[in-house]
């Protein structure tokens, strides 16, 4: 039921011997606004899902502070640093511990916003989570990551490693994310943890 769709074909998100911080640079043009600019990431990967809500709802569960604690099924606690009219930033750590630090860039009431998301003081992955109204009561939710990993890697040496581990693994992750708030909208209940199947790099 409303199964997710992958649409993109290049992703990676997570590995470590892999990561270079000279492939990484940070432009910070407006601390006000956290805008991070000339990141280096790998082409995205894009997973969208149905939903049975209209898009202010949609809007609403995404948009409410600290609204991974309730959706996301691999979410060990997800805290607010900031959530004011201009700056949105929180905390999420994982199941196995892994801390990563969300800095909105971009913030559009019932459309959806952009976010850089890493290790603070580390690599970051672009994200765009997106609505779009399908009819008078559904919508559709769509996650875009543009990660950081193999970024840097010429890509004879990154294809195999891409196709047969990276993007599996980073498609089941964002279905998971999005059948987690699927939960919890059709249910008003906390999606319980690796409810969809555990996850290597973060359960």
């Amino acid at each position: 039921h409303n199964q997710p769709v992958v649409k993109g074909s290049q992703s990676v998100l997570f590995v470590p011997t892999l990561c270079n911080e000279k492939n990484t640079r940070f432009d910070l043009q407006s601390p006000g606004k956290k805008i991070m600019d000339a990141i280096k990431t790998s082409p995205p990967i894009t997973v969208t899902k149905l939903f049975d809500l209209p898009t202010t709802s949609l809007w609403e569960l995404i948009s409410t502070p600290g609204n991974l604690n309730n959706c996301h099924p691999f979410c060990k606690t997800n805290d607010v640093v900031e959530w004011s009219d201009e700056n949105h930033s929180d905390v999420l750590v994982y199941l196995n511990g892994r801390t990563y630090v969300r800095r909105f860039i971009s913030w559009n009431k019932n459309e959806g916003y952009t976010l850089r998301i890493g290790e603070d003081g580390g690599l970051q992955s672009h994200v765009e989570w997106s609505i779009a109204s399908v009819g008078d009561n559904q919508s559709e939710l769509t996650i875009s990551v543009s990660p950081f990993i193999l970024a840097g890697v010429p890509k004879i040496i990154s294809f195999l490693p891409y196709q047969l581990w990276v993007r599996p693994k980073l498609g089941k992750y964002l279905n998971s994310v999005l059948s987690g708030f699927d939960y919890y909208a059709r249910t008003g209940k906390a999606v319980p943890r690796n409810h969809f199947g555990r996850h290597s790099w973060f359960s």
